[in-house]
Parts: C-alpha cells; structure tokens; sequence
C-alpha cells in the first residue's frame, strides 16, 4: 500500500481520552482529527471535479485507455495474489494492529506518471476499495475514505509535478530529474497528511507513532521507484510490466513474515514484549558477562486491585489502564532496559548494567511506583469522559552482582521479593538479597 495505507494502519492510542467526542462515525476521533480528516476528504473531491472539468472536455487517448487497464488490472492482481500468501487473511484478522505494506503504490505511482489526472484518480480509486473491500474492510470507512483521499492528492500533485519538471505529454518517457521529483512530492503529501492525523489523535504523539518506522518508510520509497520503473518500461512495452509482479508478490511475502515475526514477540494491549519473548532475551542477557563493576537487576512488578479495575469499568478500559501503564514503564526505563508484560496485570524488567556506585535498582522501582501512583488515565464512560487516579504498584527486585546466573533464579528472587511487599501492605518495594 502507499505511505498513507501502511501509516495509517498504525496503531493509535487505546481507549478514549476526555476530549473524545462520542459520534461513532468517526469512531471516537478528537474534533481536531475529525476536522483534518473532512478536509482532506472535500479537497481530495475538489481535486476530482477539477480532474474531470479539464481531462472530460478533450477526451481519452486509446494509449491513455490501454495503459489505464493493464494497471489497474495488475492492481487488482495483486491484491488477489497478496491475499493466498499461505496464512496473509487469517494472521491479519489475529493480528490486527499490525502494519502492513502491500506495496501496491507500485501501481499507483506508475498511474500517477503515466495516466491524465482524471484516469490516475480512478486506478486509486478502484484499486483501494478493492482492496479494502477483499481484506474484509478491516479499517473503519472514514479512514478508508481519509487514505483514499490522501492517495489521490499525492498521485494527482506527483503526475503534475512531473510532467511540469520536463516529461512533456503523458506519452513521452520519463527523466529521472522528474521521476525523482515525482517521489519526493508523492511521499511528502502522503506522509504528511496522515502523520499530522495520527498526531492530532494521539495523546502524546511521538515522531516514531507519527511517521512511523525508519525502514516502513523506506520500503515505500522503494515501491515509488518500482512504479517509476514500471512507468518507464511501459513507454518502451507494456508488456514488460507482466514482469514486475511475481518478484513484488514475493517481496511481499518477506515483508509479511517479518511483520508476523515481530508481532509474535509482542503483546498486543501494551505493545511490549509477551513473556516469552522477554524471557528468550533476558535470558540471554543474563548469561552474557557483567562489566566491571557493574550489575544487572529484575523487577517483577503487579498492579495492585486491579481486578476491581476489570470488575467495576469493564475489560476495555482495564486494557486501556494496561496501555497507559505500559507507556510510563517506558518512560522511566533506559533504551538499554528490558520491559515485558509478563501476563495478567504482571509486568517484568530486566534493568541493563549500572555502576555499582548508584542506589539500584530501589531508586528505579520507587520512581516506577511514584510515576504510576500520580498516573491519571482517562476514557470514555457510557456517561461522558471519566479519569481513573491513584492506580498503585507493589514490586520485587533481585540484583544480579555475578556472572552465570541464571534468570529463572533471579525471577524467582524477585517474585519472593513481590510476595513480601504484597504482604507489607502494597504500593511499595522489597529487594531480595542476592543468594
């Protein structure tokens, strides 16, 4: 898919936030999404009445017509072919907050060089509502109907930048100055419209939540080279376009196993590592050598009463408390820190090596349990927005002063140390002496 499908697929935010508004059109969005989403749609169909008043009058070239058919009908295609990769639908109905990038921009840039304003709009078109439509129309309808329109703007201002940077008419070849232009303009309204989107939706946007990771972006760029390439070749054959598909269903392919690799270590209401994955990597940590004076440290943290939490405002707004928790978690760890949701309302860490000279790992827990302590997590009540305060942690430590021990022992000091803040009364931290 282009840079708006595969980002806007992003995951954002779970649960509401007090400044949601409650019409289910827009599936819970704030009014500043609401209104980034309706405008983009109104220019997108502005842009469409004006492709049509100037293309309609001076009629369709038969090469226009031919080259129009022959893409979108790989399009569609692909996207056939995409859905019989062995397990694609069933992993993508059990994962659903995963990305991915079908690449199917391939096709609709090649359009966006090639056809007049009006066809390149139409392959979009097609293409993306067959697509959706076939997948089970998984995303809701306003933000099928958002990424439509931000392919469409992005295809329309990529074909007229280019053939403003020197293609001359639309049967001419392509220079790779104006291809070039092309991508860049391509990827920047694309990107850009839905980035600012996640942005005004999420609650604390980041620069990876809204332009999404390095390597995305990168295989997008990719795609949009692809559909220049396609371009090209189907100036000199059409034919030669026939080509292009195996090779871009098997890196489509590669690209889904990668995404289902990476979703297998997660876990989905937090987006931290499960437990197994926490383990294999702990585990392998812990096995590697200490630094000189340095030491490693594993917290096993529990929220306290959280089942009142589940019991009293329903499982969605418990997964919602998880989410927040898990983002405080990453708040107060370093990049070099192992966190994990170890099940239930369990979380585990695996603090990375410090100096032996520093009050660890106490100082860390009890900054974890103050920051959750004044956590305030807001969602939306069946009676307007609510805010759940006061949420408290207990959690056991086990220091690590040694090379060769094993993590199951530090896990099990740790969960002794759990057990006797548990019985000191909660919301508070115990150490286990090393053995």
């Amino acid at each position: 898919m282009a840079v708006a499908s595969s980002a806007s697929d992003r995951p954002g935010p779970p649960g509401g936030r007090s400044e949601r508004t409650r019409d289910s059109t827009f599936g819970g969005l704030p009014l500043g999404a609401i209104a980034l989403v309706v405008a983009v749609d109104v220019v997108a169909g502005v842009a469409l009445v004006i492709a049509v008043v100037v293309t309609v009058p001076d009629g369709f070239e038969p090469t226009q017509i031919g080259w129009t058919a022959i893409l979108t009908a790989l399009g569609l295609l692909h996207v056939e072919f995409g859905l019989r990769i062995e397990g694609y639908e069933r992993a993508r109905r059990r994962t659903p907050d995963v990305v991915f990038i079908d690449l199917l921009s391939v096709w609709t840039f090649a359009a966006s060089l090639l056809l007049s304003p009006l066809l390149a709009a139409a392959h979009v078109v097609v293409v993306d509502l067959y697509s959706w439509w076939r997948r089970g129309r998984l995303r809701p309808r306003y933000r099928q109907l958002f990424t439509v329109a931000t392919i469409v703007l992005a295809a329309l201002a990529a074909g007229a930048v280019a053939r403003w940077a020197g293609t001359g008419t639309p049967n001419g070849s392509m220079p790779v100055f104006a291809s070039g232009l092309a991508i860049l303009v391509y990827t920047t309204i694309n990107t850009g419209l839905v980035a600012g989107a996640i942005a005004v939706s999420s609650p604390r946007p980041t620069l990876a939540t809204t332009l999404g990771r390095w390597d995305e972006n990168l295989l997008e760029i990719c795609g949009l080279v692809l559909g220049a390439l396609v371009a090209a070749a189907m100036t000199l054959q059409p034919l030669l376009v026939l080509f292009v598909l195996p090779p871009l269903l098997v890196l489509h392919r590669s690209v889904l196993v990668r995404e289902l690799a990476e979703s297998s270590r997660t876990d989905p209401k937090t987006g931290l590592l499960n437990a197994q994955a926490w383990q294999a990597d702990a585990a392998q940590l812990v096995r590697g050598p200490l630094p000189r004076g340095g030491r490693r440290a594993v917290l096993v943290l529990d929220l306290d009463h959280f089942k009142a939490v589940n019991d009293t405002h329903g499982h969605l707004v418990g997964d919602h408390v998880l989410a927040a928790v898990a983002a405080a978690l990453r708040g107060e760890l370093r990049q070099q820190d192992l966190v994990g949701r170890f099940g239930g309302e369990e979380f585990v860490v695996l603090l990375g090596t410090t100096p032996n000279g520093e009050p660890f790992p106490l100082a860390v827990a009890e900054r974890i349990r103050r920051r959750l302590a004044a956590l305030r997590v807001e969602f939306d009540a069946p009676d307007g927005p609510a805010a759940l305060p006061g949420l408290t942690v207990s959690i056991g430590a086990a220091v690590q002063h040694e090379d060769g021990v094993d993590l199951r022992s530090l896990l099990q000091r740790a969960d002794a140390a759990l057990f006797a803040a548990k019985s000191a009364g909660r919301n508070t931290v115990r150490i286990n002496a090393p053995a």
